[in-house]
Protein backbone atom coordinates (compact mmCIF):
# COMPACT_ATOMS: atom_id res chain seq x y z
CA UNK A 1 0.00 0.00 0.00
CA UNK A 2 2.95 2.32 0.67
CA UNK A 3 4.12 1.70 -2.90
CA UNK A 4 0.75 2.77 -4.29
CA UNK A 5 0.86 6.06 -2.38
CA UNK A 6 3.99 7.17 -4.19
CA UNK A 7 3.68 9.43 -7.23
CA UNK A 8 4.40 8.19 -10.71
CA UNK A 9 7.64 9.37 -12.37
CA UNK A 10 7.32 12.66 -14.20
CA UNK A 11 7.14 12.69 -17.97
CA UNK A 12 10.62 14.26 -18.11
CA UNK A 13 12.02 11.44 -15.96
CA UNK A 14 10.47 8.82 -18.23
CA UNK A 15 11.91 10.43 -21.35
CA UNK A 16 15.35 10.59 -19.75
CA UNK A 17 15.02 6.85 -19.10
CA UNK A 18 14.00 6.33 -22.74
CA UNK A 19 17.03 8.26 -23.93
CA UNK A 20 19.51 6.09 -22.06
CA UNK A 21 17.96 2.72 -22.85
CA UNK A 22 17.84 3.80 -26.50
CA UNK A 23 21.49 4.84 -26.23
CA UNK A 24 22.26 1.32 -24.99
CA UNK A 25 20.44 -0.24 -27.94
CA UNK A 26 22.11 2.19 -30.35
CA UNK A 27 25.54 0.98 -29.18
CA UNK A 28 24.42 -2.56 -29.97
CA UNK A 29 23.25 -1.55 -33.48
CA UNK A 30 26.46 0.35 -34.24
CA UNK A 31 28.64 -2.62 -33.28
CA UNK A 32 26.60 -4.95 -35.49
CA UNK A 33 26.80 -2.71 -38.57
CA UNK A 34 30.39 -1.55 -38.01
CA UNK A 35 31.88 -4.31 -40.18
CA UNK A 36 29.68 -3.54 -43.21
CA UNK A 37 32.14 -1.03 -44.77
CA UNK A 38 35.13 -3.35 -44.18
CA UNK A 39 34.49 -6.33 -46.46
CA UNK A 40 36.85 -5.34 -49.27
CA UNK A 41 39.55 -4.38 -46.75
CA UNK A 42 39.18 -7.75 -45.00
CA UNK A 43 39.41 -9.57 -48.34
CA UNK A 44 42.48 -7.74 -49.57
CA UNK A 45 44.44 -7.19 -46.33
CA UNK A 46 43.47 -10.13 -44.12
CA UNK A 47 43.02 -12.77 -46.81
CA UNK A 48 39.37 -13.39 -45.98
CA UNK A 49 36.93 -14.76 -48.55
CA UNK A 50 33.43 -13.39 -49.06
CA UNK A 51 32.08 -16.58 -47.46
CA UNK A 52 34.21 -15.94 -44.36
CA UNK A 53 32.93 -12.38 -44.19
CA UNK A 54 29.33 -13.57 -44.48
CA UNK A 55 30.02 -16.12 -41.76
CA UNK A 56 30.84 -13.31 -39.34
CA UNK A 57 27.17 -12.29 -39.44
CA UNK A 58 25.95 -15.89 -39.70
CA UNK A 59 27.64 -16.60 -36.37
CA UNK A 60 25.70 -13.67 -34.88
CA UNK A 61 22.42 -15.12 -36.15
CA UNK A 62 23.16 -18.65 -34.93
CA UNK A 63 23.96 -17.27 -31.48
CA UNK A 64 20.80 -15.17 -31.64
CA UNK A 65 18.72 -18.31 -32.27
CA UNK A 66 20.14 -19.80 -29.07
CA UNK A 67 19.54 -16.66 -27.02
CA UNK A 68 15.95 -16.35 -28.25
CA UNK A 69 15.28 -19.66 -26.49
CA UNK A 70 16.19 -18.36 -23.04
CA UNK A 71 16.69 -14.57 -23.26
CA UNK A 72 13.20 -13.77 -21.96
CA UNK A 73 13.65 -16.20 -19.07
CA UNK A 74 16.90 -14.50 -18.03
CA UNK A 75 15.28 -11.06 -18.10
CA UNK A 76 12.57 -12.43 -15.81
CA UNK A 77 15.10 -14.00 -13.44
CA UNK A 78 17.66 -11.21 -13.31
CA UNK A 79 15.37 -8.18 -13.62
CA UNK A 80 15.70 -5.39 -16.16
CA UNK A 81 18.67 -3.59 -14.60
CA UNK A 82 20.97 -6.59 -14.28
CA UNK A 83 19.97 -8.15 -17.59
CA UNK A 84 20.34 -4.88 -19.54
CA UNK A 85 23.82 -4.38 -18.08
CA UNK A 86 24.86 -8.01 -18.61
CA UNK A 87 23.73 -8.22 -22.23
CA UNK A 88 25.10 -4.75 -23.07
CA UNK A 89 28.44 -5.80 -21.59
CA UNK A 90 28.40 -8.93 -23.77
CA UNK A 91 27.88 -6.71 -26.83
CA UNK A 92 30.88 -4.58 -25.88
CA UNK A 93 33.10 -7.58 -25.12
CA UNK A 94 32.08 -9.01 -28.50
CA UNK A 95 33.21 -5.76 -30.17
CA UNK A 96 36.52 -5.85 -28.27
CA UNK A 97 37.13 -9.45 -29.27
CA UNK A 98 36.37 -8.66 -32.93
CA UNK A 99 38.90 -5.81 -32.88
CA UNK A 100 41.52 -7.70 -30.90
CA UNK A 101 43.20 -9.66 -33.67
CA UNK A 102 43.00 -10.17 -37.43
CA UNK A 103 42.51 -13.90 -36.88
CA UNK A 104 39.23 -15.07 -38.44
CA UNK A 105 38.19 -17.35 -35.59
CA UNK A 106 38.80 -14.65 -33.00
CA UNK A 107 36.54 -12.32 -34.97
CA UNK A 108 34.00 -15.11 -35.41
CA UNK A 109 33.90 -15.61 -31.64
CA UNK A 110 33.46 -11.87 -31.15
CA UNK A 111 30.50 -11.71 -33.51
CA UNK A 112 28.92 -14.79 -31.90
CA UNK A 113 29.30 -13.17 -28.47
CA UNK A 114 27.62 -10.07 -29.88
CA UNK A 115 24.74 -12.29 -31.05
CA UNK A 116 24.35 -13.74 -27.56
CA UNK A 117 24.17 -10.28 -26.04
CA UNK A 118 22.37 -8.20 -28.66
CA UNK A 119 19.07 -10.03 -29.04
CA UNK A 120 18.62 -10.47 -25.27
CA UNK A 121 19.50 -6.81 -24.78
CA UNK A 122 16.65 -5.92 -27.14
CA UNK A 123 14.31 -8.11 -25.06
CA UNK A 124 15.43 -6.23 -21.93
CA UNK A 125 14.90 -2.85 -23.64
CA UNK A 126 11.42 -3.89 -24.82
CA UNK A 127 10.53 -5.05 -21.31
CA UNK A 128 11.79 -1.79 -19.86
CA UNK A 129 9.76 0.31 -22.29
CA UNK A 130 6.64 -1.58 -21.30
CA UNK A 131 7.37 -0.92 -17.63
CA UNK A 132 7.86 2.81 -18.03
CA UNK A 133 5.36 3.67 -20.76
CA UNK A 134 2.51 1.15 -20.68
CA UNK A 135 -0.78 3.07 -20.53
CA UNK A 136 1.01 6.25 -21.59
CA UNK A 137 2.97 7.01 -24.78
CA UNK A 138 4.07 3.41 -25.39
CA UNK A 139 3.79 3.32 -29.20
CA UNK A 140 5.53 6.68 -29.54
CA UNK A 141 8.25 5.58 -27.12
CA UNK A 142 8.86 2.44 -29.19
CA UNK A 143 9.12 4.61 -32.30
CA UNK A 144 11.64 6.98 -30.71
CA UNK A 145 13.65 4.05 -29.38
CA UNK A 146 13.86 2.45 -32.83
CA UNK A 147 14.70 5.79 -34.46
CA UNK A 148 17.68 6.32 -32.15
CA UNK A 149 18.87 2.74 -32.72
CA UNK A 150 18.62 3.09 -36.50
CA UNK A 151 20.53 6.37 -36.37
CA UNK A 152 23.40 4.29 -35.00
CA UNK A 153 23.15 1.98 -38.04
CA UNK A 154 23.21 5.01 -40.33
CA UNK A 155 26.29 6.31 -38.50
CA UNK A 156 28.05 2.95 -38.96
CA UNK A 157 27.29 2.82 -42.69
CA UNK A 158 28.56 6.38 -43.15
CA UNK A 159 31.63 5.97 -40.93
CA UNK A 160 34.01 6.02 -43.95
CA UNK A 161 32.84 9.62 -44.46
CA UNK A 162 32.71 11.10 -40.95
CA UNK A 163 35.54 8.93 -39.59
CA UNK A 164 37.84 8.88 -42.60
CA UNK A 165 40.75 9.32 -40.18
CA UNK A 166 40.00 5.84 -38.82
CA UNK A 167 39.78 4.16 -42.23
CA UNK A 168 42.67 6.08 -43.81
CA UNK A 169 44.94 7.16 -40.92
CA UNK A 170 47.79 7.96 -43.34
CA UNK A 171 45.63 9.65 -45.98
CA UNK A 172 43.61 8.35 -48.92
CA UNK A 173 46.75 7.54 -50.90
CA UNK A 174 47.95 5.06 -48.29
CA UNK A 175 46.45 1.62 -47.56
CA UNK A 176 43.30 1.68 -45.39
CA UNK A 177 43.18 0.30 -41.86
CA UNK A 178 41.09 -2.74 -40.94
CA UNK A 179 41.78 -2.27 -37.23
CA UNK A 180 40.97 1.34 -36.41
CA UNK A 181 37.31 1.21 -37.59
CA UNK A 182 36.82 -1.77 -35.26
CA UNK A 183 38.42 0.12 -32.39
CA UNK A 184 36.06 2.99 -33.21
CA UNK A 185 33.19 0.49 -32.95
CA UNK A 186 34.39 -0.38 -29.44
CA UNK A 187 34.42 3.31 -28.47
CA UNK A 188 31.00 4.07 -29.96
CA UNK A 189 29.62 0.74 -28.79
CA UNK A 190 30.59 1.54 -25.21
CA UNK A 191 27.40 3.63 -25.16
CA UNK A 192 25.64 0.26 -24.74
CA UNK A 193 27.22 -0.16 -21.31
CA UNK A 194 27.05 3.54 -20.44
CA UNK A 195 23.33 3.60 -21.20
CA UNK A 196 22.80 0.43 -19.15
CA UNK A 197 24.69 1.84 -16.15
CA UNK A 198 22.76 5.11 -16.21
CA UNK A 199 19.51 3.16 -16.53
CA UNK A 200 20.50 1.10 -13.48
CA UNK A 201 20.92 4.31 -11.49
CA UNK A 202 17.69 5.85 -12.81
CA UNK A 203 15.56 2.79 -12.10
CA UNK A 204 17.17 2.27 -8.68
CA UNK A 205 16.36 5.85 -7.69
CA UNK A 206 12.84 5.59 -9.10
CA UNK A 207 12.05 2.41 -7.17
CA UNK A 208 12.77 4.25 -3.94
CA UNK A 209 10.80 7.39 -4.79
CA UNK A 210 8.11 6.56 -7.37
CA UNK A 211 5.43 4.01 -8.12
CA UNK A 212 6.52 2.03 -11.18
CA UNK A 213 4.44 -0.26 -13.35
CA UNK A 214 5.13 -3.95 -13.57
CA UNK A 215 7.69 -5.12 -16.11
CA UNK A 216 6.26 -6.12 -19.48
CA UNK A 217 6.27 -9.76 -20.47
CA UNK A 218 9.29 -10.60 -22.64
CA UNK A 219 8.79 -12.75 -25.69
CA UNK A 220 8.62 -16.42 -24.71
CA UNK A 221 9.11 -19.27 -27.13
CA UNK A 222 6.95 -22.38 -27.12
CA UNK A 223 7.12 -24.68 -30.14
CA UNK A 224 4.04 -26.57 -28.97
CA UNK A 225 2.04 -23.32 -28.96
CA UNK A 226 3.52 -22.30 -32.29
CA UNK A 227 2.23 -25.44 -34.02
CA UNK A 228 -1.31 -24.34 -33.18
CA UNK A 229 -1.12 -21.09 -35.14
CA UNK A 230 -3.31 -20.72 -38.21
CA UNK A 231 -2.29 -20.38 -41.86
CA UNK A 232 -2.46 -16.56 -41.85
CA UNK A 233 0.14 -16.41 -39.08
CA UNK A 234 2.52 -18.64 -41.03
CA UNK A 235 2.06 -16.62 -44.21
CA UNK A 236 2.93 -13.47 -42.24
CA UNK A 237 5.92 -15.21 -40.62
CA UNK A 238 7.20 -16.43 -43.99
CA UNK A 239 6.71 -12.96 -45.48
CA UNK A 240 8.80 -11.47 -42.68
CA UNK A 241 11.53 -14.06 -43.29
CA UNK A 242 11.64 -13.51 -47.06
CA UNK A 243 11.63 -9.71 -46.81
CA UNK A 244 14.10 -9.42 -43.96
CA UNK A 245 16.42 -12.11 -45.40
CA UNK A 246 16.51 -9.98 -48.53
CA UNK A 247 17.42 -6.87 -46.51
CA UNK A 248 19.78 -7.65 -43.64
CA UNK A 249 22.08 -10.17 -45.37
CA UNK A 250 22.04 -7.84 -48.40
CA UNK A 251 23.31 -5.04 -46.15
CA UNK A 252 26.19 -7.31 -45.14
CA UNK A 253 27.51 -7.38 -48.71
CA UNK A 254 25.97 -4.21 -50.15
CA UNK A 255 28.82 -1.79 -49.49
CA UNK A 256 31.35 -4.02 -51.24
CA UNK A 257 28.85 -4.57 -54.08
CA UNK A 258 28.29 -0.83 -54.45
CA UNK A 259 32.02 -0.09 -54.27
CA UNK A 260 32.70 -2.55 -57.08
CA UNK A 261 29.93 -1.12 -59.28
CA UNK A 262 31.02 2.48 -58.66
CA UNK A 263 34.65 1.65 -59.48
CA UNK A 264 33.64 -0.27 -62.61
CA UNK A 265 31.51 2.66 -63.78
CA UNK A 266 34.40 5.05 -63.06
CA UNK A 267 36.73 2.71 -64.96
CA UNK A 268 39.01 3.17 -61.97
CA UNK A 269 41.73 0.66 -61.25
CA UNK A 270 41.03 -1.47 -58.22
CA UNK A 271 44.50 -0.60 -56.97
CA UNK A 272 43.65 3.13 -56.77
CA UNK A 273 43.26 3.76 -53.04
CA UNK A 274 41.92 7.29 -53.54
CA UNK A 275 39.21 5.99 -55.90
CA UNK A 276 38.40 3.22 -53.40
CA UNK A 277 38.05 5.77 -50.57
CA UNK A 278 35.61 7.88 -52.59
CA UNK A 279 33.62 4.82 -53.67
CA UNK A 280 33.54 3.46 -50.11
CA UNK A 281 32.10 6.70 -48.74
CA UNK A 282 29.40 6.82 -51.43
CA UNK A 283 28.59 3.13 -50.98
CA UNK A 284 28.18 3.62 -47.24
CA UNK A 285 25.73 6.44 -47.88
CA UNK A 286 23.70 4.25 -50.25
CA UNK A 287 23.56 1.44 -47.69
CA UNK A 288 22.40 3.86 -45.01
CA UNK A 289 19.37 4.79 -47.11
CA UNK A 290 17.71 1.51 -46.07
CA UNK A 291 17.51 2.20 -42.31
CA UNK A 292 16.90 5.90 -42.97
CA UNK A 293 13.95 5.19 -45.26
CA UNK A 294 12.54 2.82 -42.65
CA UNK A 295 12.71 5.60 -40.05
CA UNK A 296 10.67 7.90 -42.27
CA UNK A 297 8.37 5.58 -44.21
CA UNK A 298 7.44 2.98 -41.58
CA UNK A 299 5.24 5.28 -39.45
CA UNK A 300 3.67 6.73 -42.62
CA UNK A 301 2.79 3.26 -43.92
CA UNK A 302 1.48 2.40 -40.46
CA UNK A 303 -0.84 5.41 -40.54
CA UNK A 304 -1.96 4.46 -44.06
CA UNK A 305 -2.76 0.89 -42.98
CA UNK A 306 -4.74 2.22 -40.01
CA UNK A 307 -6.64 4.48 -42.40
CA UNK A 308 -7.48 2.11 -45.27
CA UNK A 309 -6.49 -1.43 -44.19
CA UNK A 310 -5.34 -3.47 -47.23
CA UNK A 311 -2.32 -4.86 -45.35
CA UNK A 312 -1.96 -8.02 -47.44
CA UNK A 313 -2.41 -6.01 -50.64
CA UNK A 314 0.40 -3.69 -49.59
CA UNK A 315 2.66 -6.72 -49.20
CA UNK A 316 1.81 -7.86 -52.74
CA UNK A 317 2.87 -4.41 -53.98
CA UNK A 318 6.03 -4.55 -51.83
CA UNK A 319 6.94 -7.92 -53.33
CA UNK A 320 6.70 -6.47 -56.84
CA UNK A 321 9.04 -3.68 -55.70
CA UNK A 322 11.53 -6.12 -54.22
CA UNK A 323 11.69 -8.63 -57.08
CA UNK A 324 13.64 -6.58 -59.68
CA UNK A 325 15.89 -4.62 -57.29
CA UNK A 326 18.86 -6.98 -57.13
CA UNK A 327 18.88 -7.76 -60.84
CA UNK A 328 18.68 -4.04 -61.66
CA UNK A 329 21.92 -3.56 -59.76
CA UNK A 330 23.91 -6.17 -61.70
CA UNK A 331 22.21 -6.10 -65.12
CA UNK A 332 21.48 -2.40 -65.72
CA UNK A 333 23.19 0.97 -65.43
CA UNK A 334 20.25 2.54 -63.60
CA UNK A 335 21.65 4.86 -60.91
CA UNK A 336 22.07 2.86 -57.70
CA UNK A 337 19.86 5.27 -55.78
CA UNK A 338 16.82 3.93 -57.71
CA UNK A 339 16.95 0.23 -56.68
CA UNK A 340 18.11 1.19 -53.19
CA UNK A 341 15.12 3.52 -52.78
CA UNK A 342 12.78 0.78 -54.01
CA UNK A 343 14.26 -1.65 -51.49
CA UNK A 344 13.92 0.99 -48.78
CA UNK A 345 10.18 1.25 -49.42
CA UNK A 346 9.83 -2.54 -49.30
CA UNK A 347 11.88 -2.61 -46.09
CA UNK A 348 9.46 -0.17 -44.48
CA UNK A 349 6.40 -2.32 -45.15
CA UNK A 350 7.18 -5.25 -42.83
CA UNK A 351 7.26 -3.35 -39.51
CA UNK A 352 4.32 -1.19 -40.62
CA UNK A 353 2.10 -3.93 -42.04
CA UNK A 354 3.10 -7.40 -40.90
CA UNK A 355 4.34 -7.07 -37.31
CA UNK A 356 1.18 -5.26 -36.13
CA UNK A 357 -0.95 -7.74 -38.11
CA UNK A 358 0.11 -10.57 -35.81
CA UNK A 359 -1.96 -8.97 -33.05
CA UNK A 360 -5.09 -9.43 -35.21
CA UNK A 361 -4.27 -13.05 -36.05
CA UNK A 362 -3.00 -14.44 -32.71
CA UNK A 363 -4.73 -14.21 -29.34
CA UNK A 364 -3.15 -11.83 -26.86
CA UNK A 365 -1.89 -14.50 -24.45
CA UNK A 366 0.08 -16.16 -27.27
CA UNK A 367 1.68 -13.03 -28.75
CA UNK A 368 4.97 -13.63 -26.94
CA UNK A 369 5.30 -17.05 -28.56
CA UNK A 370 4.22 -15.67 -31.94
CA UNK A 371 6.81 -12.89 -32.03
CA UNK A 372 9.61 -14.99 -30.54
CA UNK A 373 9.01 -17.75 -33.09
CA UNK A 374 9.07 -15.21 -35.92
CA UNK A 375 12.33 -13.81 -34.59
CA UNK A 376 13.90 -17.25 -34.42
CA UNK A 377 12.87 -18.15 -37.99
CA UNK A 378 14.22 -14.84 -39.24
CA UNK A 379 17.62 -15.41 -37.64
CA UNK A 380 17.80 -18.84 -39.32
CA UNK A 381 17.10 -17.09 -42.64
CA UNK A 382 19.78 -14.47 -41.95
CA UNK A 383 22.36 -17.15 -41.13
CA UNK A 384 21.59 -19.11 -44.30
CA UNK A 385 21.68 -16.16 -46.71
CA UNK A 386 24.78 -14.54 -45.20
CA UNK A 387 26.58 -17.83 -45.76
CA UNK A 388 25.05 -18.66 -49.15
CA UNK A 389 25.60 -15.25 -50.77
CA UNK A 390 29.18 -15.11 -49.47
CA UNK A 391 29.86 -18.49 -51.08
CA UNK A 392 28.18 -17.35 -54.31
CA UNK A 393 30.39 -14.23 -54.46
CA UNK A 394 33.47 -16.40 -54.00
CA UNK A 395 32.37 -18.80 -56.73
CA UNK A 396 31.84 -15.86 -59.08
CA UNK A 397 35.18 -14.24 -58.07
CA UNK A 398 33.21 -11.05 -57.46
CA UNK A 399 35.08 -7.79 -57.01
CA UNK A 400 35.89 -4.43 -58.61
CA UNK A 401 37.69 -6.18 -61.48
CA UNK A 402 34.82 -8.64 -62.03
CA UNK A 403 31.53 -7.00 -61.20
CA UNK A 404 29.61 -9.71 -63.06
CA UNK A 405 30.73 -12.12 -60.35
CA UNK A 406 28.00 -10.75 -58.07
CA UNK A 407 25.19 -12.03 -60.33
CA UNK A 408 24.76 -15.40 -58.62
CA UNK A 409 24.37 -13.79 -55.20
CA UNK A 410 21.86 -11.27 -56.53
CA UNK A 411 19.83 -14.09 -58.08
CA UNK A 412 19.66 -15.73 -54.65
CA UNK A 413 18.21 -12.53 -53.22
CA UNK A 414 15.82 -12.20 -56.17
CA UNK A 415 14.36 -15.63 -55.41
CA UNK A 416 13.24 -14.15 -52.09
CA UNK A 417 11.23 -11.54 -53.98
CA UNK A 418 9.36 -14.22 -55.90
CA UNK A 419 8.72 -16.18 -52.69
CA UNK A 420 7.46 -13.01 -51.02
CA UNK A 421 5.01 -12.48 -53.87
CA UNK A 422 3.80 -16.06 -53.53
CA UNK A 423 3.24 -15.80 -49.77
CA UNK A 424 1.63 -12.35 -50.00
CA UNK A 425 -0.87 -13.62 -52.61
CA UNK A 426 -1.70 -16.59 -50.37
CA UNK A 427 -2.16 -14.24 -47.40
CA UNK A 428 -4.42 -11.90 -49.37
CA UNK A 429 -6.44 -14.83 -50.69
CA UNK A 430 -6.99 -16.15 -47.17
CA UNK A 431 -7.74 -12.74 -45.66
CA UNK A 432 -10.35 -11.92 -48.30
CA UNK A 433 -12.05 -15.29 -47.73
CA UNK A 434 -14.30 -16.63 -44.95
CA UNK A 435 -11.33 -17.43 -42.67
CA UNK A 436 -9.90 -13.91 -42.75
CA UNK A 437 -8.95 -11.90 -39.66
CA UNK A 438 -9.61 -8.45 -41.07
CA UNK A 439 -6.12 -7.56 -42.30
CA UNK A 440 -7.67 -6.14 -45.47
CA UNK A 441 -10.59 -4.39 -43.76
CA UNK A 442 -9.68 -3.29 -40.20
CA UNK A 443 -9.09 0.48 -39.90
CA UNK A 444 -9.06 2.87 -36.97
CA UNK A 445 -12.67 3.74 -37.84
CA UNK A 446 -13.79 0.09 -37.81
CA UNK A 447 -16.22 -0.81 -35.06
CA UNK A 448 -14.69 -2.77 -32.17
Amino acid sequence: MIELSRPEPSRLYRWIVLLFISLAQGGNYYIYDSINPLERIFLEQLGFTAAMFGRLNSSYSIAAVVTLLFGGYLVDRLGIRKSLFLFSALCLVGAILTALRSDFYTMLAGRALLGFGAESQIVAVTTSLARWFKGKELSFAFGINLTIARLASIAADNSPTWAKWAFFPNGVNAPPSWHRPLVLAVVVGSTAVIGAVVYWVLEGYAEGHYHLGKSGEPDKLSFAEGLKFNASYWYVALLCVTFYSGIFPFRTFAIDLFISKILSQMHAASSSIAAFAAAQAHAGFLNSILPFSAMIATPLFGLLADKIGKRASFMVAGSFLMMPVYLMIVYTNVPLIVPVAMLGVAFSLIPAMMWPSVAYIVSEHRLGTAYALMGLIQQVGFAFFNDAVGRANDMGHAGPDNFQGYKMGMWLFSVLGFLALFFSILLRQRETGPNGHGLETITISSPA
